[in-house]
């Protein structure tokens, strides 16, 4: 069995990374350790390089389809991973999650429609449904120090009152829920009772740490299934968001129909073809570089909430049961959010994403990602204590 290297140092600077080359733009200095955007900071597989290049070999760059071994791939993986029995043909693609949330938005929606989330959430929720005309409508999730449940009485109300769509982020991010199965029956009754159509990002379905299991919506029951547009990808998983390809899946045909007709109207369909090669080589050989990363990630979570607990443990860390994005309270600083802002940037030099972009439940968090060499995680850590001790 190979041995994976994630404590290896990527130098990522002048590579035109978001990460890294937008930092003084976005923090006003150049000395900030970026921990913001949620890519990580790891080489991406060997398998995967190695088969891109193959690709590139070919002298030749053109048009090029989707063949069935793009769908039998993640028709497999979600075999793999999740004991979801997906048909290659309930199978489609969009050029990432994000233009998938728009696509369903214009697909399955009318101007002025009720779209439903559950904030503090990632925030391109809010733009896929404003931007286009459509009413944002919040469930705020349930905050109990860092601990985060839905409430279940206010949705329903929500949905009573006429939603038509929820955008569900599952696992959730910022928070890092991985949702039990009863919380998912509950949402999926309530969405069968209404008639509520759900767009499922479960993105981050494959990043289950700590023993959490991910249940895809869909597989509850054929009525929900009917119901949900699943969007998944490997570009989290094995760090290819640069390549832009996503896929859902769509058991309902009727769904599945209005999808291809706005992502063929919209004419982003056609896709990047190391895009494709990565996703199939990804799915099909991925399972043991994923379990040495997760590993990895929990341990990275650990050495943050040892050291924080020890030196401030008034700093509440939401529990991390998935995803690699740490959800952290500052309250007890007393700071407003554009002075915790300025803290972390100017004190901490920390690049950290502040919790009101969220949305409402925000206030008085950040969010930390932690997909980088453990040397880079205790350098953050390092600078995140000291500049604490320094108010003190």
């Amino acid at each position: 069995m190979k041995k994976y290297d994630f404590d290896k140092v990527i130098d990522r600077a002048g590579t035109g990374a978001i990460k890294y080359d937008m930092v003084e733009m976005l923090f006003g200095q150049e000395d900030v350790l970026p921990m913001w955007v949620a890519d990580m900071d790891f080489e991406v597989p060997d398998f995967i390089v190695d088969a891109i290049k193959e690709r590139a070999g070919h002298p030749v760059y053109g048009y090029t389809r989707r063949t069935e071994s793009f769908f039998e791939a993640v028709s497999g993986w979600m075999k793999k991973r999740h004991s979801w029995n997906v048909s290659p043909g309930d199978v489609d693609f969009s050029p990432g999650i994000v233009p998938a949330l728009v696509l369903s938005v214009l697909a399955y929606t009318n101007p002025g429609d009720r779209i439903l989330v559950q904030s503090p959430v990632y925030f391109p929720f809010f733009s896929s449904i404003e931007n286009h005309g459509r009413a944002l409508v919040n469930n705020q999730l349930s905050d109990d120090h860092g601990n985060y449940t839905m409430d279940f009485d206010d949705l329903e109300s929500k949905f009573r009152d006429g939603v038509k769509m929820m955008m569900f982020c599952h696992p959730h991010n910022p928070v890092g829920r991985a949702w039990s199965g009863e919380e998912l029956e509950k949402l999926a009754e309530l969405a069968v009772k209404y008639d509520v159509l759900v767009v499922s990002d479960e993105i981050h379905s494959d990043l289950l740490l700590f023993g959490n299991k991910h249940i895809p919506l869909a597989t509850l029951d054929r009525k929900i299934a009917r119901r949900t547009i699943t969007c998944v990808a490997p570009s989290k998983t094995f760090n290819l968001a640069g390549l832009h390809t996503s896929a859902l899946v769509i058991e309902d045909k009727q769904l599945m129909k209005r999808y291809k007709k706005v992502l063929g109207d919209t004419h982003i369909g056609g896709g990047n073809l190391f895009g494709f090669t990565a996703l199939e080589v990804a799915y099909q050989s991925g399972e043991e570089w994923l379990t040495q990363l997760l590993n990895y990630l929990e341990q990275n979570f650990l050495l943050l909430r040892q050291r924080v607990n020890e030196a401030f443990p008034q700093v509440r860390i939401s529990p991390l049961e998935a995803t690699y994005l740490v959800w952290l309270n500052f309250e007890f600083l007393g700071l407003d959010d554009k002075e915790l802002f300025r803290f972390m940037t100017e004190k901490a030099r920390l690049g950290f994403v502040d919790g009101p972009r969220f949305g409402s439940g925000g206030e008085g968090y950040m969010r930390m990602n932690i997909a980088a060499p453990r040397s880079v995680i205790n350098e953050a850590l390092d600078r995140l204590l000291h500049a604490l001790g320094s108010l003190s």
